[in-house]
């Protein structure tokens, strides 16, 4: 995916779920705080079991098919 499509992609989906306000604030917080996305993904799911994070994930699967 090129850069661009990937842009567009983050927007619409930024707008369809959070609204242009709240997109426009997401964005403007990620843009100031220091955020290490690599260090919050080691931690995600910390102390949670195998089977804990299979059934959120199909929890939300589940909710995104309707």
């Amino acid at each position: 995916m090129s850069d661009t499509v990937l842009l567009n992609t983050g927007m619409r989906v930024l707008v369809e779920k959070l609204g242009n306000v709240d997109a426009e604030k997401f964005i403007s917080l990620i843009i100031r705080e220091p955020f290490d996305y690599t260090k919050w993904q080691r931690t995600l799911y910390e102390g949670m079991s195998i089977n804990e994070i299979s059934a959120r994930a199909m929890r939300l699967y589940n909710k995104q098919q309707g």
